[in-house]
């Protein structure tokens, strides 16, 4: 208990004070495996030569122009460029056979650099946390219909998460120049009606001039808020044939100004704000830049008022208004919502038991305002809208846009008398913010010594080597992150914004991608069941050398469904306490080994570790690999969180 408690002694408010290190256990072998290079099986000289030969019988005039000089998808490249993509992530396929070509070849395979992926959902999932971090789309290439049904789950996510990506979409629109076989079922009439449900807009360009237009305002829409993927159909000819030189001027690029809410409506809400006795502000996916949070963190200052939300890295958890709960929620007069999908889900609650129920969380005559672009972009197939909710001044526009304005008018409105009462609410959320702290050191404390590990002791070792860096959290946060001392923006990117398993993984990736042209250190704690729906991002991460610690959160099952079992076998009084719970949802006879995966992939690892005295060496030894700008993996057998 003493060793514990000293080990958590200081974090918290100052989150940056001396976490004890562990005493060293004993040490799990770590591997960084040599690659055993075998090289690509060259074609055969019968082969070669059908390939650069011209037939016999042609003319001069016709051998000179029997090889393709300028490309189409030479042309398509250029506009990429223009748009300043940086990367295409990619499983490769014959559909965009051309488009890949000159990515390597002719654009050198710089901006864009082409991102070998062995899954489609792999490839959309990195676009997705890439975004998040450089505040701009990457695309993916996927190979007709059977490339987007594999990149579909990842596309969902990601717009559920309004986040953007360019998907370029492989296909071959002429039927007579459909090679026999695969071609054929590969390809369709209209391939994109697959994600057509959930991406903000595509097109089928069937010329070059066609590609530039659509393609630019393709990003343009992607990154408009509410953001989201958008599509663009890349018929195989198009792709492959001669230009000869002739190719139309691309379009010029701006960015769009994204918009914000009426400033008579801001105005009001200013004034009730600033009226109220207990405002609250609810954040969702607020903050999409780093500005978005200092315009928070200023609003929340002026008014005095808590803010509680992590659908994005919203506010800096360390700040005293940084709060939570439904007491929050019980005790306002006023709510502001921002960006909030599940403002209901606030106001009220539902209890999953033997029947639902649901009942009133906040006040009758609370007043409640919300500020989104959600409405600007509702679809009715997917149901991610959440459930409605009325409120008395609603404001269409993006929320970080509008802050700016709204900040200046709740300062213009605040009277001098409000003085006092506003030192009154800041000393109250300072102790409410301490007391909050101390519970979440007392619930780290539980179980510290415990095997398998506690989520919270990993958590902790994990901060004792970030804390002194410039870091960045990539994946789900766990509930002890709250001592941690985060203020940057980039220090958390959010969920999935779908709840589709297999996002982590790949997401982290993408993220780190992102982080490493700044030169940060990127970690993340991987569920191990989202991790094996796509395992071979991990292979993408040694490939292209993308730095990131990520340690495995091997609970060894699917422990929510466990859950849900449990509650159904008590809901029938058929005993919750049996085997049946696992059944379909544990990963056991026999356990998987994470770090045996990972060193298949080349990627340094260790475990599994079950010590929790072992934890903390292995993340520092892992730490050093990460250091030198390489992936490592640390698999942890945790409990379940």
């Amino acid at each position: 208990m003493a060793k514990r408690r000293e080990f958590l002694k200081g974090v918290g408010a100052a989150a940056a004070s001396g976490l004890a290190v562990s005493k060293a256990g004993a040490q799990t072998a770590g591997t960084n495996p040599a690659a055993n290079a075998v090289a690509a099986v060259p074609p055969t000289s019968h082969a070669e030569a059908m390939e650069i030969s011209v037939p016999e019988g042609y003319t001069e005039d016709q051998a000179n122009h029997y090889f393709v000089q300028s490309a189409g998808s030479d042309y398509m490249v250029d506009v990429m460029k223009h748009l300043d993509i940086d990367y295409v992530a990619s499983n490769p396929g014959s559909s965009f056979r051309g488009l890949q070509e000159s990515i390597t070849t002719y654009g050198e395979n710089s901006k864009p650099e082409f991102l070998t992926c062995l899954h489609e959902e792999t490839a959309a999932a990195m676009c997705h946390g890439y975004a998040k971090v450089a505040y701009k789309p990457m695309a993916v290439a996927c190979h007709g219909t059977v490339g987007l049904q594999h990149a579909s789950m990842a596309i969902y996510n990601a717009y559920c998460d309004r986040a953007p990506m360019v998907i370029f979409a492989g296909n071959h629109m002429e039927a007579t120049h459909r090679r026999p076989g695969a071609e054929w079922s590969h390809s369709a009439i209209d391939c994109v009606k697959l994600v057509r449900d959930f991406i903000k807009w595509d097109d089928t360009p069937l010329s070059l001039t066609h590609f530039a237009e659509s393609t630019v305002r393709a990003y343009k829409l992607a990154v408009t808020p509410p953001m989201g993927p958008v599509v663009i159909q890349l018929d195989g000819h198009l792709q492959e044939a001669d230009t000869y030189g002739n190719v139309p001027t691309i379009p010029k690029f701006n960015m769009p100004q994204p918009p914000h809410g009426d400033m008579n409506a801001l105005r009001e809400a200013a004034k009730l704000l600033v009226t109220a006795e207990n405002p609250v502000i609810l954040a969702g996916r607020t903050s999409r830049t780093p500005r978005g949070m200092e315009l928070l963190v200023e609003l929340a200052e002026a008014l005095q008022a808590p803010v509680s939300g992590t659908g994005r890295m919203n506010f800096p958890n360390q700040h005293y208004l940084s709060q939570g709960g439904r007491g929050l929620v019980r005790q306002a007069d006023v709510i502001l919502g921002l960006e909030e999908n599940g403002l209901w889900n606030n106001v009220n609650a539902m209890r999953d038991l033997v029947h639902r129920t649901e009942s009133r969380v906040a006040k009758d005559d609370v007043k409640l305002i919300n500020i989104s672009s959600e409405d600007l972009f509702v679809k009715s197939n997917y149901q991610t809208f959440q459930r409605f909710q009325p409120v008395d001044l609603d404001i269409t526009g993006d929320a970080e846009t509008s802050l700016e304005y709204l900040v200046e008018e709740v300062k213009n409105q605040m009277p001098r008398s409000m003085r006092s009462k506003l030192k009154d609410r800041e000393q109250r959320y300072k102790k409410s913010h301490q007391q909050i702290l101390e519970g979440t050191r007392q619930a780290a404390a539980i179980g510290w010594n415990q095997s398998p590990v506690s989520i919270s002791r990993v958590s902790m070792e994990l901060w004792d080597v970030m804390r002194d860096r410039d870091w960045s959290y990539v994946s789900r946060l766990p509930s002890a992150s709250r001592l941690w001392d985060m203020n940057q923006h980039y220090h958390h990117i959010g969920g999935s914004g779908g709840a589709g398993v297999g996002y982590n993984l790949p997401a982290t990736i993408g993220a780190a991608l992102a982080n490493r042209e700044h030169g940060r250190f990127s970690v993340s704690i991987q569920p191990d069941g989202d991790a094996l729906y796509a395992p071979g991002a991990i292979w993408t991460a040694a490939h292209h050398k993308i730095p990131i610690l990520m340690v495995m959160h091997n609970n060894r099952a699917y422990h929510r469904e466990v859950m849900h079992l449990q509650r159904m076998a008590t809901r029938r009084q058929r005993g919750a306490d049996g085997d049946g719970a696992k059944i379909g949802n544990v990963f056991e006879d026999p356990f998987i080994n994470f770090a045996t995966l990972a060193q298949s992939f080349g990627v340094y690892s260790e475990g599994p570790i079950t010590n929790p005295d072992d934890v903390g060496p292995a993340i520092k030894r892992a730490t050093n690999i990460v250091d030198q700008g390489l992936p490592a993996l640390v698999d942890v057998v945790c409990q379940p969180a």
